[in-house]
């Protein structure tokens, strides 16, 4: 990297009020036969996979498909099922050579996809391999049939109208009612226009996207779990975009697997909703709330949970989204109604097993969210914002599916409810908050809500874990390294060859850590790319003739960024949350010791940092960290001290160095044990040899400033949550919590310096609510929200910004 002679390349983020603008001398991107510019190679010949595909854009450099290394590193392999929820899950269907089976791109169809050779079919290979995809027959009638006869419908037509009886007037009224709520769930398959239109799917995303990646090994994973006999396959995937459904289908579709059934969430209009339904697309129906509540769902209940086992006895798979595209990581209510559906067949006995795949999609940029201005979405609607995203490439996307595993094993072992109800945060994290001790911070035990019943905790548990799955299966991008790079390093101008080599470094910390990247090519080739993708959506300028840059204000355009980097983020922020706890530590001790010479001088308690750790864990969600929700906040606290240590930010010190001086905090969060007991039992050392270990800083070899990269990484999460607590002077209470929601997100788009971003706004709501800040308070028109009584004290929500303000204070 130091004899690369490069163009001189600027970024610069000018002023608080105004937007991110870009700088880059002219003839800086270069061709496809560019060759200055180091490139990530260095596998050997018989390493080398199979299949090596390449993507060439007519408006700038070409960009090699292979699998990813850093001169030694293959690409990791990600995606391994929860070892510890499920075990015996962990070995099944898993290729030994997964790693070296490469990619393909399946946007383009190719002539290897027909049965049929030569010049003419390589010409109309599309039409040819859609025509031969295998689409079952579908007979409306026998299953309006056996939906009727099922148990659960007949339960709630006796339940509903026990003096009426199965007369023939009653059956007639009975069946027209059932038939019409499943007309408002799904639709016959047609299979003639799910061919025109997978026909043309493929020049869609041959327009929209560089590139489609799939991993054969992920793949080979799914179609050996497809051929387990009378076991469906049931697909969990995050939501990045509108696209995300018809994308997978045509994946599933054209791969082998079979048409899947898909949920849609939004309503649409009357004739979009039937192109959807022919497609494959299944709706709530219309007299169903989309929350899990207690009161009886009657007949439209029974009759959706009596589908869904005719779906799944039928083998089609089924895709479920976990979120909604505006509130990531955040499990939306209607995939908890779907996952309510599908554990009760399992439960039912509809089906023996049923196999789950969490499935993650990654994207260099999403393509933008339909504006419904609160109309229904209509077909014309959609046509102008496919016109819309068709006027730029939106770089490449990658699907990657993760392990499948067995749900009935998942619900046997049923570990994540048990930390789902055990010790909640509120009893735990109040009085470190307020300083008090446990006993005195009074019946917190009833501020948050309950998690409901037996049934409800399984959904949540199950829908977390997927949650996690699948966005610990997703690759990493080359446009959100750079995004990190941009928010979090780079505060002011920086050259191309510094930011390149960040890149470098920041990917080679990713791979050392076994975190899959979907890219590879030249280095220079890959950031030229990346900012090219990013120049458009935060007004970038070039160096040169003078172009129209007018963009968004600087808090969206940092919003933006944010979203980008989310996950650099997620796969690191075990560690930024310890960088945090570092930081925590590092400003009660520097008042008492004065500045130092050098951080690496300063000796951290184990107990301590532990503490820290511990404290952030319980404030923030473990979705929003990557984390698995399967395992308790101490073990993850300990996981975290060892990735520090193995990462190199963290030293041991030696036992002859140890004093009194490095506890640098007090102790009294510890007192009666309210986290429990930091000993590692498979240690050989004694509880109070533990206890004494300390730590002193490092820097990791080839990227100094590490650390405090990990601290701003969690700087957009910290810093809405400090905002939160300013907002809690201000609304009248109670309100309802979606205009909390909305004025919330108002309030954070005032702030200069601040992350207007709906998905952070709803954390911090979860999570206030989860500690007991804010309570629900039952009225006959819906629950609204309110402060607390330990909150309503002004200095008590003081306490709780300074504690929140301890992790972002640099």
């Amino acid at each position: 990297m130091g004899s690369l002679s490069l163009p001189l390349f600027c970024v610069s983020q000018i002023s608080c009020n105004s937007p991110f603008h870009l700088f880059v001398s002219p003839g800086f991107f270069p061709g496809p036969s560019s060759t200055s510019s180091p490139q990530f190679e260095g596998v050997p010949p018989a390493m080398t996979p199979p299949r090596i595909q390449t993507w060439i854009s007519h408006s700038g450099p070409k960009l090699e498909v292979f699998i990813p290394f850093l001169g030694k590193y293959h690409r990791p392999v990600s995606g391994r099922c929860c070892q510890t929820c499920t075990p015996r899950s962990w070995d099944g269907f898993y290729p030994e050579d997964l790693a070296a089976l490469g990619f393909r791109d399946v946007s383009r169809v190719r002539e290897t996809d027909t049965r049929f050779r030569g010049w003419l079919v390589r010409r109309v290979c599309g039409f040819l391999a859609a025509w031969e995809w295998k689409i079952p027959a579908e007979t409306p009638r026998e299953l309006l049939v056996r939906i009727c006869s099922s148990r659960r419908v007949q339960d709630a037509t006796s339940g509903q109208d026990p003096r009426s009886g199965w007369d023939e007037g009653s059956q007639r009224c009975w069946k027209e009612e059932i038939c019409r709520i499943l007309g408002e769930i799904q639709a016959p398959l047609s299979p003639l226009l799910l061919r025109l239109c997978h026909w043309l799917l493929p020049k869609l995303l041959t327009r929209l996207f560089l590139s489609v990646q799939l991993h054969w090994g992920q793949l080979e994973m799914v179609l050996r779990a497809a051929r387990t006999p009378e076991v469906p396959l049931v697909f969990l995937c995050s939501h990045q975009s509108q696209v995300d459904g018809m994308l997978l289908s045509f994946v599933l579709l054209s791969q082998g697997i079979g048409p899947p059934r898909v949920t849609v969430g939004a309503w649409p209009s009357p004739f979009l909703r039937s192109l959807l339904q022919r497609l494959g697309g299944i709706f709530l129906p219309s007299g169903m709330a989309q929350t899990l509540s207690d009161q009886d769902e009657g007949l439209t209940g029974a009759v959706l949970d009596a589908y869904i086992q005719e779906v799944l006895k039928s083998r089609q798979p089924l895709i479920l989204f976990l979120e909604e595209p505006l509130a990531s990581l955040q499990l939306a209510d209607p995939a908890r109604c779907w996952l309510l559906r599908v554990l009760r067949a399992l439960r039912d006995g509809a089906v023996p097993d049923i196999l789950v795949v969490p499935v993650g999609i990654a994207y260099d940029m999403a393509p933008g969210r339909v504006e419904q201005d609160g109309a229904p979405l209509g077909i014309g609607t959609c046509l102008w914002a496919a016109f819309q995203s068709l006027c730029w490439h939106r770089g490449c996307a990658q699907v990657d599916f993760s392990q499948p595993f067995s749900l009935r094993e998942f619900v046997d072992n049923n570990l994540v409810g048990p930390v789902l109800t055990g010790n909640r945060p509120e009893q735990l994290l109040l009085p470190a908050i307020l300083d008090r001790r446990p006993l005195d911070v009074g019946n917190v035990g009833t501020l948050s809500p309950t998690l409901g019943t037996e049934e409800e905790i399984l959904v949540m548990a199950l829908g977390l874990h997927a949650l996690s799955d699948s966005s610990a299966c997703s690759a990493i991008t080359a446009v959100g390294i750079t995004a990190s790079l941009l928010l979090y390093r780079h505060q002011e101008v920086v050259l191309l060859p510094r930011l390149m080599w960040d890149f470098s470094a920041l990917l080679e910390q990713l791979l050392l850590r076994g975190r899959a990247v979907g890219f590879s090519g030249q280095l220079r080739a890959l950031v030229g790319h990346s900012l090219r993708q990013l120049r458009p959506p935060l007004a970038l300028r070039l160096l040169g003739p003078p172009r129209a840059a007018l963009g968004p204000p600087e808090a969206s355009a940092r919003a933006r960024l944010g979203r980008l980097a989310g996950g650099v983020r997620h796969h690191l922020a075990g560690e930024a949350v310890g960088a945090c706890a570092i930081r925590a530590l590092l400003l009660e001790v520097l008042p008492i010791l004065g500045p130092p010479s050098s951080l690496t001088r300063i000796v951290l308690s184990r107990d301590e940092l532990l503490r820290k750790i511990l404290e952030l864990l319980q404030l923030l969600p473990p979705t929003l960290l990557g984390l698995q929700p399967c395992q308790p906040s101490d073990c993850h606290s300990l996981d975290i001290l060892d990735k520090l240590i193995l990462g190199g930010l963290l030293e041991e010190e030696e036992p002859e160095s140890e004093r009194g001086g490095c506890d640098v905090g007090p102790r009294h969060f510890l007192r009666g044990h309210s986290f429990g007991s930091f000993t590692d039992d498979s240690d050989s050392d004694s509880e109070r040899g533990v206890s004494k270990k300390c730590y002193k800083l490092s820097e990791p070899q080839g990227f100094p400033g590490f650390l405090l990269f990990l601290c701003r990484l969690l700087s957009p999460i910290l810093h809405t949550y400090d905002r939160a607590v300013q907002f809690l002077e201000r609304p009248p209470w109670p309100q309802p919590e979606a205009d909390y929601v909305e004025a919330l997100l108002e309030f954070l788009a005032e702030d200069e310096d601040g992350y207007p971003d709906r998905s952070l706004a709803l954390s911090s709501l979860q999570s206030f609510k989860y500690i007991g800040v804010l309570e629900e308070l039952r009225t006959p028109t819906g629950p609204l929200l309110q402060l607390s009584q330990p909150f309503q004290s002004a200095s008590n929500r003081e306490k709780l910004g300074a504690f929140i303000h301890q992790f972002t204070q640099l």
